[in-house]
């Protein structure tokens, strides 16, 4: 199995119309701190030998002026054992929930989607939400009304109708692309009107 490069990734998202952050890779500090310009940034080391980014201290938040390059600096230090590896960087997405919406291929059923609370609290909670694809537009609402944060995602019925395009969306892709072998966006920002994909992992 193979971790498929990001922006590949994004580009899959692209082809779907799943919206996911504004992101580029920076190849040195002054790299990173153009991008950044006069906005909040985040810095992230992707590596095939940490999958666990944010418990491994390779996510570095909300980061202006000065504080890029050194986020960069000490990312570049953390980084050494995990070579090779490419740092990224992401204007940050402010306010919002945090949720996950996930995929995998399971040898009994095929193509299974997953919607559940993200970031941390996917594994503390473990609210969440699994249907066989491809899935009906009934489907993801029945998927939404299972989660226990459900009034909490949807800002109490707001973003409902988007959520559901947005599940359809992913069930698509994961049906049509069958290379891919498990999806992970998460965390995926939602807010009452809009939503963006922050973390892109694809396994091929």
């Amino acid at each position: 199995m193979v971790l498929l490069d990001y922006f590949k990734g994004k580009e899959i998202l692209d082809k779907y119309g799943i919206r996911s952050v504004d992101s580029s890779y920076v190849s040195s500090a002054k790299d990173a701190s153009e991008f950044s310009g006069s906005d909040t940034v985040v810095l992230k080391l992707i590596s095939s030998k940490a999958l666990h980014k944010s418990k491994s201290g390779l996510v570095k938040l909300d980061l202006r002026g000065a504080e890029v390059e050194r986020a960069y600096e000490e990312l570049c230090r953390k980084g050494k054992p995990l070579k090779p590896y490419n740092i990224i960087a992401q204007k940050m997405a402010k306010g919002g929930i945090e949720i996950i919406i996930g995929g995998r291929t399971d040898p009994q059923f095929g193509k299974l989607i997953l919607l559940g609370l993200g970031g941390i609290y996917v594994e503390v909670f473990k609210d969440f939400a699994l249907r066989v694809c491809p899935i009906t537009k009934n489907d993801a609402v029945d998927m939404i009304n299972q989660l226990k944060s459900r009034d909490v995602i949807t800002f109490k019925g707001k973003n409902t109708k988007m959520l559901v395009k947005l599940l359809l969306s992913v069930s698509k892709l994961l049906v049509e692309n069958k290379s891919i072998r498990e999806l992970d966006l998460n965390p995926l920002i939602v807010k009452e009107s809009s939503y963006e994909a922050v973390d892109i992992r694809m396994i091929t």
